[in-house]
């Protein structure tokens, strides 16, 4: 059993509705992620509101899915919202040796963005363990340099660039100094797997905030930079890669990660990145066809994020403004629609 996620008396309705929708085997897949991003934007509120727990334990309670894929999602989501409430449904993921690899992985990677100490204990218990599995361990590692890069005056004496990017990432972009960042200097440093990997992460992320907005000058050499990332020995550290081309939706990195959800013999957790990245850049000429072909693949993971990157480029093309159903004046309405 997770942690209790019981409601409590005089949640929103609109909270519970969305609740009801997530935790629904019977609805479809895609519709139960809007519900999912609907609850996180109440989750991330800051200050928090009132739907702030509620909406936490809403996502929490579809940990009981058997979807490895929507799991590993709640684990995510779960981390970005800067709240301790969220750390006890994490923990419990992250020891269950029984739940599925990527959602403990995620879970370890949520544990870290939320940056408490009191994890630090677990995370490193299980990056110590020799008989855990490499993605659980690695993740670990990299979570336990970021809690410790958040608490130390090493942080507070970085300056950051400004990143075009609100989420919590694994780890934070390379420190400014007084010189311009160098593409060829970061690809260095993301491709020596001699490095830390949360230093590694860092060039990673650095990449991406060059490559954002599209037609920044730096844009297309940082994506061909990362997409070197896609070739790396450690499967963790390729997901990441096609993640952040996720975010980026640089129309450059299309052929990559075709090439990657192409890839049978690629691992299940990266290929799943690479579909929903795509889906993220479903606007663009072919993407929707290239997606479309994998609707039957061997894997349950890529079968299900084909069918979220769909519903992801079906938005691209219609002009909404959130992919999610939109808490609101008719968010109700609109959740319990056909």
């Amino acid at each position: 059993m997770t942690p209790s996620a019981t409601d409590a008396e005089g949640v929103d309705q609109t909270v519970l509705t969305l609740r009801k929708v997530l935790v629904s085997e019977t609805e479809p897949l895609a519709r139960r992620f809007r519900a999912l991003f609907s609850l996180k934007y109440l989750a991330c509120l800051q200050p928090p509101t009132e739907n702030t727990l509620p909406a936490i334990q809403a996502i929490a309670a579809a940990f009981a899915s058997p979807s490895a894929l929507l799991k590993h999602e709640l684990a995510y989501c779960l981390g970005q919202t800067r709240n301790r409430d969220s750390v006890s449904y994490l923990q419990h993921v992250v020891k269950d040796v029984e739940e599925d690899a990527m959602c403990r992985h995620e879970a370890a990677e949520a544990l870290g963005a939320l940056g408490y100490p009191e994890s630090l204990d677990i995370l490193k218990k299980l990056r110590d363990d020799a008989n855990e599995l490499e993605i659980v361990r690695e993740t670990c590692d990299i979570a336990v340099d970021r809690i410790q890069w958040e608490n130390s005056e090493e942080r507070k004496a970085e300056k950051l660039k400004p990143s075009d990017f609100t989420s919590i990432d694994p780890a934070p972009p390379m420190p400014l100094d007084a010189k311009e960042p160098c593409i060829p200097e970061l690809e260095k440093t993301l491709l020596d797997t001699k490095l830390p990997l949360f230093k590694r992460y860092r060039a990673m992320f650095g990449l991406r905030d060059l490559a954002s907005p599209p037609d920044l000058a730096t844009a297309v050499d940082a994506v061909n930079a990362l997409a070197k990332g896609l070739k790396d020995p450690s499967a963790l550290f390729r997901h990441e890669v096609a993640f952040v081309f996720g975010q980026l939706c640089h129309p450059a990195s299309i052929p990559c990660l075709t090439e990657c959800l192409g890839d049978l013999k690629e691992a299940g957790m990266v290929r799943h990145e690479a579909a929903e990245a795509l889906g993220s850049l479903g606007d663009e000429e072919g993407v929707e066809d290239t997606l479309k072909k994998f609707l039957d693949d061997p894997e349950q993971v890529v079968r299900d994020s084909v069918i979220v990157a769909l519903d992801m480029a079906e938005f691209e093309k219609s002009g909404q403004v959130e992919y999610a159903l939109v808490p609101g004046g008719n968010a109700t309405t609109e959740v319990s629609g056909p």
